[in-house]
């Protein structure tokens, strides 16, 4: 079984634990989300999911996406825009970079931030039990060939 087709397994098993039955229209939500390696808000599975299944109504996306976050198989991230975007909670911890001008999210891990965070927080007399990093920029120019070579 591949990466995606475990991801499925897992999300339909997280809905089957919520009493919830397994239709084509949530299987195929499944599968576009398994599928993703973005972070897709619900009106862009919907639309993905909406090119193989016409008949599907994005208020099934919204309570799908809902139950497999009440489960805790999915996280949801509202970044600056504030669209609810969503990503796979099987993932290791990682952190946001957010591009103000396109939208797109880049995720990154540093040890050495997560090394200052934890001396932070003991600094202060805490543990940190949970956090989120958000960064929001937009990227640079690319430098120009004559300041290369100077």
């Amino acid at each position: 079984m591949n990466g995606i087709a475990k991801r499925v397994a897992a999300f339909e098993s997280q809905l089957r634990k919520a009493g919830l039955r397994m239709t084509q229209q949530r299987r195929l939500i499944l599968r576009i989300l398994a599928e993703s390696d973005d972070h897709p808000d619900a009106k862009g599975i919907f639309s993905r999911a909406f090119a193989c299944d016409p008949t599907l109504s994005l208020s099934t996306v919204y309570r799908t996406m809902k139950l497999l976050e009440t489960q805790g198989a999915i996280e949801r991230h509202a970044f600056q825009d504030g669209v609810s975007r969503y990503e796979h909670a099987d993932q290791d911890h990682h952190d946001h970079l957010i591009d103000v001008e396109t939208g797109a999210v880049v995720e990154f891990s540093s040890p050495e931030i997560e090394a200052l965070q934890a001396k932070i927080a003991s600094e202060l007399g805490y543990e940190i039990v949970r956090h989120r990093l958000e960064l929001y920029g937009r990227k640079l120019p690319a430098p120009s060939r004559r300041k290369a070579r100077a």
